[in-house]
């Protein structure tokens, strides 16, 4: 390995002889280190590897500006999170969640706090990552003594979700607006709350995750489309669905600008006969 750039005494940009850069950290390893010097793999504690150039580089920032333990517990705290997860995560959640807890434990040190106003949303719409957000919490707390605001349990979920579906956080906070807005305009429509807990609500709230995923992708990728038939029967059969599905696609329209396609509307209407029976 040859050093690239000299970050601090206890980290090294390093490349490889076929030219990958790596992040490299150990005790005294920078110290008095030179450009294009060699090193001994042997001495890294932590090697952390990005497989786009442009990630790559802004580890290599990010390292020069926040502690290095706060890099090693956010490093923790993922392998903790792929290990709960079925989700390929990206790659880029050990940038943004590490720059996200170094900054709020300055915050915090500062007397500095913010709330979350999506809250509630993401405790609904995304438990298991809130959950996770509450694990790293507590990790946090048991290895730095700071207790961040529980509300801070809101933006790791959005941290952790924004890695699920590859979008950047505008667009994440984007798709939970939307999801929002669908839920109201769908339970204004039945004029009735629907159980938060139940399964076949928790499967409607996935699929308005993918879907609005899909509306909010520069290239969106189609529904899987049905046969003239069936969506005829589904649309005969499910009316009352059907109509609330119509209502979801003018809110989206009218919001956001954006056509839900005919397969979509019937996917839609599936779902809310589906959460309508297991809500009686």
């Amino acid at each position: 390995m040859r050093v690239k750039k000299v970050i601090n005494n206890n980290i090294l940009c390093v490349v490889d002889d076929k030219g990958s850069e790596m992040i490299v950290t150990g005790k005294g390893l920078g110290f008095k280190r030179k450009i294009g010097e060699r090193v001994d793999p042997a001495l890294f504690e932590k090697t952390y590897h990005m497989e786009s150039k442009a990630e790559q580089r802004k580890l290599r920032e990010l390292c020069a500006q926040i502690p290095l333990e706060h890099l090693r517990l956010t490093q923790d705290l993922i392998e903790y999170i792929k290990g709960q997860l079925s989700t390929p995560l990206n790659e880029s959640l050990l940038i943004t969640l590490a720059d996200h807890i170094s900054f709020a434990l300055k915050r915090k040190e500062e007397g500095i706090e913010f709330t979350n106003p999506l809250q509630g949303a993401i405790m609904s719409y995304y438990p298991t990552e809130y959950h996770l957000g509450q694990h790293c919490l507590r990790v946090i707390q048991k290895e730095t003594q700071v207790d961040l605001n529980p509300s801070e349990a809101a933006f790791i979920a959005m941290h952790i979700v924004n890695a699920e579906l590859n979008t950047s956080m505008t667009v994440m906070y984007d798709i939970t607006k939307l999801i929002e807005g669908t839920l109201e305009v769908v339970e204004y429509f039945y004029q009735k709350t629907f159980d938060r807990e139940s399964l076949d609500f928790n499967r409607f709230v996935v699929h308005l995750r993918y879907f609005a995923q899909r509306l909010f992708q520069a290239a969106p990728q189609q529904c899987d489309e049905y046969d003239a038939d069936f969506q005829e029967m589904i649309i005969r059969s499910c009316k009352q669905h059907y109509k609330c599905a119509r209502h979801i696609g003018e809110y989206i329209h009218s919001a956001y600008q954006k056509e839900v396609s005919d397969a979509e509307l019937i996917y839609l209407t599936i779902h809310l006969k589906r959460i309508n029976l297991s809500s009686k």
